[in-house]
Protein backbone atom coordinates (compact mmCIF):
# COMPACT_ATOMS: atom_id res chain seq x y z
CA UNK A 1 0.00 0.00 0.00
CA UNK A 2 1.52 3.21 -1.16
CA UNK A 3 1.39 6.72 1.00
CA UNK A 4 -1.33 8.95 0.32
CA UNK A 5 -0.26 12.36 -1.20
CA UNK A 6 -0.32 15.39 1.48
CA UNK A 7 0.97 19.03 1.11
CA UNK A 8 4.24 19.43 2.80
CA UNK A 9 4.70 23.34 4.67
CA UNK A 10 8.27 24.20 6.91
CA UNK A 11 7.21 26.40 9.67
CA UNK A 12 9.78 28.89 10.94
CA UNK A 13 7.97 29.68 14.96
CA UNK A 14 6.04 27.92 17.27
CA UNK A 15 3.27 30.82 16.19
CA UNK A 16 3.87 29.89 12.51
CA UNK A 17 3.40 25.66 13.00
CA UNK A 18 0.03 26.31 15.12
CA UNK A 19 -1.24 28.92 12.86
CA UNK A 20 -0.70 26.17 9.94
CA UNK A 21 -2.42 23.29 12.09
CA UNK A 22 -5.26 25.59 12.99
CA UNK A 23 -6.45 25.85 9.57
CA UNK A 24 -7.41 21.99 10.03
CA UNK A 25 -9.84 21.15 13.13
CA UNK A 26 -10.00 17.00 12.23
CA UNK A 27 -6.21 16.51 13.25
CA UNK A 28 -5.29 16.22 9.24
CA UNK A 29 -2.57 18.54 9.28
CA UNK A 30 0.24 16.81 11.49
CA UNK A 31 4.15 18.42 12.55
CA UNK A 32 6.75 15.97 11.41
CA UNK A 33 9.75 16.10 13.30
CA UNK A 34 12.10 13.04 13.56
CA UNK A 35 9.21 11.23 11.77
CA UNK A 36 10.26 7.52 12.87
CA UNK A 37 6.77 6.87 13.67
CA UNK A 38 4.72 9.00 12.15
CA UNK A 39 5.95 7.91 8.85
CA UNK A 40 5.60 4.48 9.06
CA UNK A 41 1.74 5.15 10.25
CA UNK A 42 1.58 6.92 7.10
CA UNK A 43 2.84 4.31 5.16
CA UNK A 44 0.21 2.07 6.90
CA UNK A 45 -2.41 4.55 5.92
CA UNK A 46 -3.74 4.64 9.82
CA UNK A 47 -2.65 8.65 9.97
CA UNK A 48 -3.68 10.11 6.56
CA UNK A 49 -2.56 13.47 6.87
CA UNK A 50 -3.70 16.09 4.30
CA UNK A 51 -1.07 18.37 5.35
CA UNK A 52 2.84 17.87 6.95
CA UNK A 53 4.51 21.16 8.77
CA UNK A 54 8.10 20.28 9.54
CA UNK A 55 8.73 21.90 13.00
CA UNK A 56 12.65 20.61 12.72
CA UNK A 57 13.89 24.68 11.88
CA UNK A 58 11.37 26.18 14.07
CA UNK A 59 13.58 28.23 15.92
CA UNK A 60 11.99 28.75 18.87
CA UNK A 61 11.27 25.13 19.64
CA UNK A 62 14.10 24.41 22.09
CA UNK A 63 16.19 21.46 21.47
CA UNK A 64 18.79 19.69 23.85
CA UNK A 65 19.22 20.05 27.79
CA UNK A 66 19.74 22.68 29.69
CA UNK A 67 20.47 22.60 33.55
CA UNK A 68 18.35 25.09 35.20
CA UNK A 69 17.80 26.26 39.32
CA UNK A 70 14.41 23.95 39.01
CA UNK A 71 16.13 21.00 37.62
CA UNK A 72 16.72 19.99 34.04
CA UNK A 73 15.02 21.35 30.77
CA UNK A 74 14.84 18.90 27.58
CA UNK A 75 13.54 20.50 24.17
CA UNK A 76 11.42 18.54 22.18
CA UNK A 77 13.33 18.57 19.24
CA UNK A 78 16.41 16.87 21.40
CA UNK A 79 17.24 13.48 19.95
CA UNK A 80 16.99 10.34 21.87
CA UNK A 81 20.73 9.90 21.54
CA UNK A 82 21.54 13.41 23.13
CA UNK A 83 19.46 12.08 26.09
CA UNK A 84 21.28 8.66 26.58
CA UNK A 85 24.89 10.67 26.02
CA UNK A 86 24.53 13.67 28.00
CA UNK A 87 26.24 13.61 31.09
CA UNK A 88 24.27 15.44 33.88
CA UNK A 89 20.96 12.65 32.53
CA UNK A 90 23.56 9.86 32.75
CA UNK A 91 24.65 10.89 36.65
CA UNK A 92 21.50 12.30 38.41
CA UNK A 93 18.46 10.88 36.17
CA UNK A 94 20.02 7.45 35.02
CA UNK A 95 16.76 5.92 34.66
CA UNK A 96 16.30 8.17 31.77
CA UNK A 97 19.92 7.86 30.11
CA UNK A 98 18.90 3.97 30.29
CA UNK A 99 15.41 4.05 29.04
CA UNK A 100 17.22 6.10 25.75
CA UNK A 101 19.87 3.74 25.58
CA UNK A 102 17.93 0.76 25.13
CA UNK A 103 15.13 2.35 22.82
CA UNK A 104 15.22 1.51 19.19
CA UNK A 105 18.42 1.38 17.00
CA UNK A 106 21.33 3.80 17.06
CA UNK A 107 20.27 5.27 13.42
CA UNK A 108 16.70 5.42 15.19
CA UNK A 109 17.78 7.04 18.01
CA UNK A 110 20.03 9.86 16.18
CA UNK A 111 16.29 10.73 14.65
CA UNK A 112 13.74 10.04 17.15
CA UNK A 113 13.14 13.59 18.96
CA UNK A 114 12.01 13.03 22.65
CA UNK A 115 8.56 15.02 21.88
CA UNK A 116 7.41 12.05 18.92
CA UNK A 117 8.66 10.20 21.64
CA UNK A 118 5.72 10.50 24.08
CA UNK A 119 3.81 10.46 21.56
CA UNK A 120 4.01 7.13 19.62
CA UNK A 121 1.43 5.04 18.55
CA UNK A 122 1.05 1.47 20.39
CA UNK A 123 2.74 -1.56 18.06
CA UNK A 124 -0.04 -3.83 18.33
CA UNK A 125 -0.06 -5.48 15.27
CA UNK A 126 -4.03 -5.47 14.84
CA UNK A 127 -3.53 -1.54 15.37
CA UNK A 128 -0.92 -1.36 12.40
CA UNK A 129 -2.62 -3.75 10.19
CA UNK A 130 -4.74 -1.83 7.55
CA UNK A 131 -6.85 -4.49 7.35
CA UNK A 132 -8.39 -4.69 10.74
CA UNK A 133 -10.53 -1.37 11.83
CA UNK A 134 -9.71 -1.58 15.37
CA UNK A 135 -11.12 -0.11 18.38
CA UNK A 136 -8.38 2.18 18.48
CA UNK A 137 -8.79 3.59 15.04
CA UNK A 138 -12.40 4.02 15.47
CA UNK A 139 -14.21 0.83 15.13
CA UNK A 140 -16.27 -1.15 17.42
CA UNK A 141 -14.18 -4.00 18.43
CA UNK A 142 -10.19 -5.05 20.23
CA UNK A 143 -9.35 -7.26 17.90
CA UNK A 144 -6.29 -8.52 20.58
CA UNK A 145 -8.57 -9.09 23.06
CA UNK A 146 -9.56 -12.39 22.60
CA UNK A 147 -6.48 -12.63 19.47
CA UNK A 148 -3.29 -12.52 19.37
CA UNK A 149 -2.47 -10.37 22.41
CA UNK A 150 1.50 -12.02 23.79
CA UNK A 151 2.48 -8.58 23.94
CA UNK A 152 -0.73 -6.73 25.36
CA UNK A 153 -2.01 -5.34 28.73
CA UNK A 154 -2.17 -6.58 32.20
CA UNK A 155 -3.80 -3.30 33.37
CA UNK A 156 -6.29 -1.08 32.76
CA UNK A 157 -9.81 -0.85 32.00
CA UNK A 158 -10.07 0.60 28.42
CA UNK A 159 -11.75 -1.21 25.88
CA UNK A 160 -8.28 -1.19 24.12
CA UNK A 161 -5.27 -3.41 25.35
CA UNK A 162 -2.44 -2.44 23.33
CA UNK A 163 0.70 -0.93 25.58
CA UNK A 164 2.27 2.00 25.09
CA UNK A 165 6.00 0.77 23.16
CA UNK A 166 8.11 3.70 24.37
CA UNK A 167 10.93 3.62 27.01
CA UNK A 168 10.89 6.81 28.01
CA UNK A 169 8.11 8.03 29.08
CA UNK A 170 8.24 4.91 31.87
CA UNK A 171 11.77 6.73 33.21
CA UNK A 172 10.03 10.15 32.83
CA UNK A 173 7.05 9.28 34.57
CA UNK A 174 9.39 8.02 37.50
CA UNK A 175 11.38 11.35 37.79
CA UNK A 176 8.13 12.94 37.89
CA UNK A 177 8.50 14.85 34.86
CA UNK A 178 6.27 17.90 33.43
CA UNK A 179 5.39 18.50 29.91
CA UNK A 180 4.94 22.11 28.56
CA UNK A 181 2.87 22.52 26.08
CA UNK A 182 1.13 25.41 23.35
CA UNK A 183 -1.69 25.90 21.69
CA UNK A 184 -3.72 27.89 19.72
CA UNK A 185 -5.54 28.79 23.21
CA UNK A 186 -2.15 29.32 25.06
CA UNK A 187 0.42 27.47 27.02
CA UNK A 188 0.03 24.71 29.88
CA UNK A 189 2.29 22.76 32.00
CA UNK A 190 1.23 19.11 32.97
CA UNK A 191 2.59 16.72 35.11
CA UNK A 192 3.67 14.06 32.77
CA UNK A 193 1.50 11.42 34.65
CA UNK A 194 -1.57 13.29 33.84
CA UNK A 195 -0.28 13.72 30.11
CA UNK A 196 -0.42 10.24 29.18
CA UNK A 197 -4.52 8.60 29.73
CA UNK A 198 -6.43 6.01 29.08
CA UNK A 199 -8.29 6.07 25.70
CA UNK A 200 -11.99 6.69 25.87
CA UNK A 201 -14.89 5.96 23.82
CA UNK A 202 -14.51 10.35 22.70
CA UNK A 203 -10.54 10.18 22.91
CA UNK A 204 -9.05 7.42 21.42
CA UNK A 205 -5.24 8.16 22.14
CA UNK A 206 -3.19 7.45 24.65
CA UNK A 207 -2.68 11.22 25.39
CA UNK A 208 -4.57 14.39 26.39
CA UNK A 209 -2.75 16.38 23.56
CA UNK A 210 -4.85 18.70 21.66
CA UNK A 211 -4.84 18.58 17.93
CA UNK A 212 -3.59 22.07 17.99
CA UNK A 213 -1.36 21.80 20.48
CA UNK A 214 2.85 21.20 20.57
CA UNK A 215 5.13 19.56 23.16
CA UNK A 216 7.89 22.53 23.76
CA UNK A 217 9.70 20.98 26.92
CA UNK A 218 10.05 18.69 29.29
CA UNK A 219 10.85 19.95 33.02
CA UNK A 220 12.56 17.39 35.14
CA UNK A 221 12.98 18.15 38.88
CA UNK A 222 16.55 18.35 40.64
CA UNK A 223 16.56 14.55 42.68
CA UNK A 224 16.83 15.17 46.06
CA UNK A 225 20.13 14.39 47.93
CA UNK A 226 20.12 10.48 47.87
CA UNK A 227 18.31 9.76 45.31
CA UNK A 228 19.48 7.00 42.63
CA UNK A 229 17.44 5.73 39.77
CA UNK A 230 17.87 2.81 37.26
CA UNK A 231 15.43 1.15 34.07
CA UNK A 232 15.15 -2.37 32.99
CA UNK A 233 13.52 -3.83 29.81
CA UNK A 234 12.83 -7.06 29.19
CA UNK A 235 13.03 -7.69 25.52
CA UNK A 236 11.90 -10.71 23.05
CA UNK A 237 15.23 -10.28 21.22
CA UNK A 238 18.41 -8.97 22.78
CA UNK A 239 18.87 -5.74 21.57
CA UNK A 240 16.67 -2.74 19.82
CA UNK A 241 12.87 -4.14 20.29
CA UNK A 242 9.77 -3.07 22.26
CA UNK A 243 9.46 -3.71 26.02
CA UNK A 244 7.46 -6.47 26.94
CA UNK A 245 7.66 -5.48 30.20
CA UNK A 246 9.80 -2.22 31.66
CA UNK A 247 10.64 -1.01 34.86
CA UNK A 248 11.60 2.58 36.09
CA UNK A 249 12.27 3.20 39.66
CA UNK A 250 13.40 5.37 41.63
CA UNK A 251 14.83 5.68 45.38
CA UNK A 252 16.16 7.84 47.63
CA UNK A 253 17.42 6.50 51.12
CA UNK A 254 17.82 8.68 54.27
CA UNK A 255 20.23 7.42 56.48
CA UNK A 256 19.61 3.22 56.34
CA UNK A 257 15.93 3.49 55.60
CA UNK A 258 13.86 4.01 51.92
CA UNK A 259 12.03 7.59 52.23
CA UNK A 260 11.21 7.90 49.07
CA UNK A 261 10.68 5.81 46.21
CA UNK A 262 8.26 5.62 42.56
CA UNK A 263 7.97 2.13 40.58
CA UNK A 264 6.82 2.79 36.95
CA UNK A 265 5.91 -0.46 34.94
CA UNK A 266 6.14 0.11 30.81
CA UNK A 267 4.65 -2.78 28.53
CA UNK A 268 2.05 -3.22 30.65
CA UNK A 269 -0.75 -1.14 29.87
CA UNK A 270 -1.85 1.88 27.27
CA UNK A 271 0.21 4.05 29.47
CA UNK A 272 3.15 3.97 32.11
CA UNK A 273 2.04 2.44 34.46
CA UNK A 274 2.53 3.63 37.99
CA UNK A 275 2.38 1.17 41.10
CA UNK A 276 1.56 3.07 44.16
CA UNK A 277 1.42 -0.17 46.33
CA UNK A 278 4.70 -0.86 45.45
CA UNK A 279 5.87 2.24 46.09
CA UNK A 280 4.25 2.00 49.99
CA UNK A 281 5.80 -1.42 50.59
CA UNK A 282 9.41 0.04 50.50
CA UNK A 283 8.93 4.07 51.77
CA UNK A 284 9.96 4.07 55.78
CA UNK A 285 11.53 0.75 55.55
CA UNK A 286 15.15 -0.88 55.61
CA UNK A 287 16.44 -2.86 52.20
CA UNK A 288 16.33 -6.38 52.44
CA UNK A 289 15.56 -9.32 50.06
CA UNK A 290 12.39 -9.68 51.68
CA UNK A 291 11.25 -6.01 51.18
CA UNK A 292 12.18 -6.16 47.51
CA UNK A 293 10.70 -9.75 47.05
CA UNK A 294 7.29 -7.58 48.95
CA UNK A 295 7.42 -4.79 46.52
CA UNK A 296 7.39 -6.74 43.62
CA UNK A 297 4.54 -8.92 44.57
CA UNK A 298 2.40 -6.13 45.48
CA UNK A 299 3.55 -4.60 42.13
CA UNK A 300 1.08 -7.14 40.20
CA UNK A 301 -1.96 -6.86 42.21
CA UNK A 302 -4.50 -6.13 39.95
CA UNK A 303 -3.28 -7.38 36.96
CA UNK A 304 -5.61 -8.69 34.78
CA UNK A 305 -3.76 -10.83 32.21
CA UNK A 306 -5.10 -12.00 28.65
CA UNK A 307 -4.91 -15.08 27.13
CA UNK A 308 -1.69 -15.30 26.10
CA UNK A 309 0.49 -12.33 27.82
CA UNK A 310 -0.22 -14.32 31.27
CA UNK A 311 4.33 -14.56 31.09
CA UNK A 312 4.27 -10.78 32.15
CA UNK A 313 3.45 -10.91 35.30
CA UNK A 314 5.99 -13.05 36.80
CA UNK A 315 8.48 -10.93 34.41
CA UNK A 316 6.99 -7.44 35.96
CA UNK A 317 7.83 -8.96 39.72
CA UNK A 318 11.27 -9.96 38.55
CA UNK A 319 12.55 -7.00 37.25
CA UNK A 320 10.92 -4.66 40.18
CA UNK A 321 12.90 -6.95 42.51
CA UNK A 322 15.67 -6.44 40.45
CA UNK A 323 15.56 -2.96 40.00
CA UNK A 324 14.99 -2.16 44.16
CA UNK A 325 18.02 -4.52 44.73
CA UNK A 326 19.99 -2.85 42.63
CA UNK A 327 19.07 1.02 44.27
CA UNK A 328 19.73 -0.15 47.68
CA UNK A 329 22.84 -2.42 47.53
CA UNK A 330 24.89 0.02 48.84
CA UNK A 331 22.79 -0.33 52.20
CA UNK A 332 21.10 -3.70 52.48
CA UNK A 333 21.50 -5.99 55.39
CA UNK A 334 20.93 -9.03 53.56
Amino acid sequence: MGMRSFDYSRAGTIDEALSLMGQDGDGLVRPLAGGTDLLPLMKCDIVTPTRLIDIKRVSDLPSGVEETGEGLEIGALTTLSEIETNSVIRERYTALAEAAALAASPQLRNMATIGGNLLQRPRCWYYRDPHFHCWLKGGDECFARDGENQQHALFGDSPCVAVHPSDLPTALVALNAEVHLRGSNGERRVPLANFFALPTEERRTENTLGSDELIVSLRLPTPASGTRSTYLKAMDRKVWAFALVGVAAVVRMDGSEIADARVVLGGVANIPWRVEAAEQALIGNAPSDDLAARASEVAVDGAHPLEHNGYKAPLAKTLVRRAVTELTSQHRKG
